[in-house]
């Protein structure tokens, strides 16, 4: 169960990218598309960040203390961007533009997605943590 709440807290803070972010494109017509685009990519982008970001986080230890941290917002954009390449491999109709777009696309994802895990509690009532 705590799958889907992640799943779908993901594909709601890519809803929420793809409304603010200019360069993130989802470019289908009915509601229902949208919504199982969406949760497409919001599986994709678990998938990539479960397999490539502990390898670049271990690979990268030097630049992550060396910019005190700051490089994680280029990784994470990096693999939003990868994501968007990989739905396009797989014909979803979810695009990302550019470097720039998935940069700050990265950032809303990344709160949106802190703000619904803070709202989800789980079974001890205690926040689900990501």
């Amino acid at each position: 169960m705590r799958i889907l709440i992640r799943i779908v807290a993901s594909a709601l803070a890519l809803a929420v990218a793809t409304a603010a972010v200019p360069g993130i494109e989802l470019t289908t017509a009915s509601v229902e598309s949208k919504v199982l685009t969406l949760i497409a990519v919001a599986l994709i982008f678990g998938v990539v960040n479960g397999i490539l970001k502990p390898i670049v986080k271990t690979v990268g230890c030097a630049f992550y203390v060396l910019t005190l941290g700051l490089i994680a917002l280029v990784v994470n954009a990096l693999l939003l961007w990868l994501t968007s390449y990989l739905a396009g491999d797989l014909k979803l109709p979810f695009h990302i533009t550019g470097f720039w777009p998935a940069f700050w696309g990265a950032i809303i994802v990344g709160v949106v997605g802190w703000l619904l895990s803070v709202l989800v509690r789980d079974r001890d009532g205690k926040h689900e943590a990501r």
